[in-house]
């Protein structure tokens, strides 16, 4: 069911509503995936790195874990996005503390900007960001200040959530990338009215962006028991933020 509300489209998904993969979206890349470590501020921080084994260069996406850490459902998550054709760094953020400063995890974001664009399979000109919970609030925070990010997927973030620095919402006039939010109507810790407010702010200003709301989905609904969910409500959620990105960094 789509819903045209103040200019934004929201799409409200139960399980009935599912639509399953295309055959294209079936053609999966064969890819590596391993440990290493990023560089920044004269430390190392443990992450974990997905690429297509042949070919390229390639688009390219930071991933920003949860507040949980980077569990294995994010090394799952990391490595079916790089199957549909991406490099994919997945930031330990958490690495020597739980709660890092907001600068401290922009430094880090930066240099793995540079990590990417280092190597010789990945296009410098074609990085996105997405994150997940605290990650989803470093992805609406950090999208209007960086510019190495051509666009960014922020899963049940949080638009009031000051942290150390501002708030998302007082970053949208900045946003000039385009960004697509992805949140459940069941979020207790971040509630949907809020991602509602952001919306309208995002709208205010003419950003650009897009809005998935899942009907009667939790927060932090992609990684259950530190799993990657995969029932039809992952699938789907996934595949949104796919192709978002195969929209804005591959076709565009």
């Amino acid at each position: 069911m789509k819903i045209k509300l103040f200019g934004i489209i929201l799409v409200l998904v139960a399980l009935a509503s599912f639509v399953p993969f295309s055959a294209a979206q079936d053609v999966e890349i064969t890819v590596e995936g391993s440990d290493v470590e990023v560089a920044s501020a004269d430390k190392a921080y443990a992450s974990y790195l997905a690429a297509p084994t042949s070919g390229g260069p390639y688009p390219a996406v930071v991933l920003i874990h949860s507040f949980r850490g980077l569990e294995e459902g994010y090394r799952t998550m990391t490595d079916k996005l790089a199957a549909r054709g991406f490099v994919v760094l997945s930031v330990g953020w958490q690495t020597f503390e739980q709660s890092p400063a907001d600068d401290v995890v922009k430094l880090l974001v930066e240099d793995s900007i540079a990590f990417l664009a280092a190597r010789e399979d990945v296009d410098p000109e074609r990085i996105g960001l997405t994150g997940f919970c605290a990650g989803g609030r470093y992805t609406m925070l950090l999208l209007p200040q960086i510019e190495g990010f051509k666009a960014g997927v922020a899963w049940y973030g949080f638009p009031d959530n000051p942290g150390s620095s501002s708030a998302p919402k007082d970053l949208v006039a900045d946003l000039t990338a385009p960004m697509l939010i992805i949140h459940g109507t069941e979020d207790e810790p971040s509630p949907i009215a809020g991602i509602y407010e952001y919306a309208n702010a995002l709208q205010a200003v003419d950003a650009s962006f897009e809005l998935k709301v899942y009907a009667d989905e939790p927060h932090g609904f992609m990684i259950q028991g530190g799993q990657l969910r995969e029932d039809d409500i992952g699938l789907d959620a996934f595949n949104e933020m796919a192709e978002y990105f195969t929209r804005k960094l591959v076709v565009e």
